[in-house]
């Protein structure tokens, strides 16, 4: 009976001992299980729709470019592309042959084609053709029954309007480089494009604007079943340009008629440049579409240099046109009078060399005015030897002349106006008294740009405000344009003394652009011709006469410029011309200013900008003593 007593106690108590295990057990369970679905719930939801959404980003709308009327100069435009996913597909090269028959087709379409197929998952579309006609979009979509896996996608791509007339202003864009990634997501989007040149890449950051999100429900190897939501993001802003684009089309069509050139229109109060034009030009449409071994070589190779921006950065002997700022650098310096004069004989001599002027017999007794009428070199050579070139460069950088004139628009140089420290420094040598007489007319080591020229131009006809050249008028929903400016500090007779002679340029009968002036009331142009050699004159051939630009190789040619303002009564245009290796400034270049002046005093495009800009200067007046 004992025995069965302590039996039956030993089985309770494993009894027990089994089933408070068996409870702890389940106690851990529970606990466990609530810990994961109560406490951890969130996070586990999470991971969870981590699983099952896919977050992808959105390519923003580029921002448009406009000109300073509201013409759209670059917009963004339907892109029509075909695609094929593979998976949906018997055959990929016989769907490749079906839709070659529609949409043309390379060789390196095809293998480009099957590259990416093997590097992406079957059931993601690969891009087959871009930039598709209406009539290509309309026949592969009636034929879809026969074109399995083959599908219609829109996109964007950016458009110029107006191509070769903006191209040297806008720039293009361009796929992103290793080298541009940055760290910006959006960047990494495939087929995103940014601003390769001009002002879509000055103004990149303004035009991009901020990616959207797409959240995308996929299954476990990634396939989209369904959109559940999507943020547009922010488009890029708009751009407004101070170009007036009726005038930019009329100065690219004027300069087309030569073989190289480029001209520069301003408001010589507000700087806004209304037009820039560099011939010849180029098709930035053909680069944001992709453009063609074939073509790209054709560009790189023509003489002409279509791809450079000859306004902002070429850079030439400014001839002539250099004299008005060597005229106010002597008259400043007090060294000479208002009423010095020299006597031009055809040429001055310094020790054993002999300075021509450009007119063989002479121009007799000239002063600062007939100088600048005539263009007399003597007169220069004479008062730049008094007041030596570092007075010279002094008076050239009040112009902004040798340094960025700080235009926005990328790519611009500087030019290069020389002094005793400059040559020490670059050349490690010293400098010679005849070097300054060669600088006093815009040769030798002098070098300048279009650009720079016309900013000159604008500061000697506003009556001497340092007026910056710059083509953004506004960003939208950000500030405007400057339109005050401090003066350069030169004295207004000695100013008026200069304009008087630009006047008497165009408009004196003996002038040496008088052939070209502007013949209608109220319209009339002030300005100053120049030509600068490319070449050598030897003293053999002076004595059997110097062969003439027409009978000489394009690429021996004098450089013809013209520098102008108008109307003269009350300047408000400036304008810039350069014609490379055009011959003569009075010939080639002066005829084309007086077009292109004429035509913008007519359209008027400063309109816009009269409340906003400062009084006019008066009339150039002073006397030729």
């Amino acid at each position: 009976m004992d025995r069965d007593t302590d039996r039956y106690r030993l089985l309770t108590r494993r009894a027990a001992v089994l089933g408070g295990l068996k409870l702890a057990g389940l106690s851990a369970l529970v606990g466990r299980l609530y810990y994961l679905q109560v406490v951890e719930s969130a996070r586990y939801t999470m991971l969870a729709e981590e699983n099952r959404i896919s977050l992808r980003l959105v390519a923003p709308s580029r921002g448009t470019i406009v000109d300073r009327f509201g013409a759209p100069l670059a917009v963004n435009q339907q892109n029509y592309r075909v695609v094929v996913v593979s998976e949906r597909t018997r055959n990929i090269q016989d769907t490749l042959d079906k839709i070659s028959k529609i949409v043309p087709l390379t060789d390196g379409d095809r293998r480009r084609v099957m590259r990416e197929l093997h590097r992406k998952r079957r059931f993601v579309p690969v891009t087959v053709r871009e930039n598709l006609t209406w009539e290509q979009v309309a026949t592969i979509e009636m034929n879809t029954p026969d074109l399995p896996g083959v599908a219609i996608e829109v996109g964007e791509i950016r458009h110029y309007p107006e191509a070769e007339a903006t191209a040297h202003i806008l720039g293009y864009v361009g796929a992103v480089s290793e080298a541009e990634l940055n760290g910006d997501p959006v960047l990494s989007l495939p087929g995103f494009r940014i601003g390769k040149a001009g002002m879509e890449k000055y103004h990149e950051k303004a035009l991009r604007g901020t990616a959207g999100t797409s959240q995308l429900e996929v299954n476990a190897v990634g396939r989209v079943i369904r959109e559940l939501s999507r943020d547009e993001g922010q488009p890029g802003r708009e751009v407004q340009l101070t170009i007036d684009i009726g005038l930019q089309k009329f100065v690219q069509q004027r300069l087309s008629q030569e073989v190289s050139a480029s001209c520069v229109v301003m408001d010589v109060h507000t700087g806004g440049i209304y037009a820039l034009c560099s011939h010849p030009s180029y098709d930035p449409n053909q680069f944001t579409m992709g453009i063609s071994a074939e073509l790209w070589e054709e560009l790189l190779s023509n003489q002409a240099t279509p791809l450079n921006n000859k306004a902002v950065a070429g850079q030439y002997p400014p001839g002539s046109t250099f004299k008005p700022v060597v005229a106010l650098a002597a008259l400043e310096s007090g060294l000479i009078s208002r009423n010095h004069t020299v006597f031009c004989p055809g040429h001055m001599d310094l020790g054993d060399h002999r300075f021509h002027c450009w007119k063989k017999g002479g121009h007799g007794t000239v002063d600062v005015v007939g100088a600048l009428r005539h263009s007399c070199d003597v007169w220069f050579y004479d008062v730049s030897r008094r007041i030596g070139i570092d007075r010279i460069a002094e008076m050239a950088n009040r112009f902004d002349m040798g340094q960025l004139t700080g235009l926005d628009l990328p790519h611009e140089r500087p030019g290069l106006i020389p002094s005793i420290d400059w040559k020490k420094g670059a050349l490690g040598k010293p400098w010679a008294q005849g070097e300054t007489l060669i600088a006093a007319i815009g040769q030798g080591y002098v070098l300048s740009t279009p650009m720079q020229l016309v900013a000159m131009t604008a500061r000697l006809a506003n009556g001497g405000f340092a007026v910056k050249p710059h083509l953004t008028k506004q960003i939208k929903a950000l500030s405007g344009e400057q339109t005050s400016w401090p003066p350069i500090g030169v004295k207004k007779e000695n100013l008026d003394l200069v304009l008087r002679g630009l006047y008497e340029v165009t408009n004196a009968p003996n002038g040496t652009a008088y052939k070209s002036r502007i013949t209608e009331p109220g319209y009339e142009m002030a300005g100053k011709t120049g030509s600068a050699q490319v070449r050598r004159i030897t003293m053999a051939e002076r004595s059997t006469g110097v062969k003439k630009n027409e009978d000489l190789p394009w690429r021996e040619r004098d450089h013809a410029l013209f520098i102008s303002y108008a109307p003269v009564s009350s300047p408000r245009y400036a304008c810039a011309v350069f014609v490379e290796h055009g011959g003569g400034g009075s010939t080639a270049a002066a005829p084309i200013a007086r077009d292109i002046l004429l035509e913008c005093q007519k359209r008027d495009p400063g309109r816009a900008a009269v409340a906003e800009s400062a009084p006019p200067p008066p009339p150039p007046g002073g006397t030729r003593g």
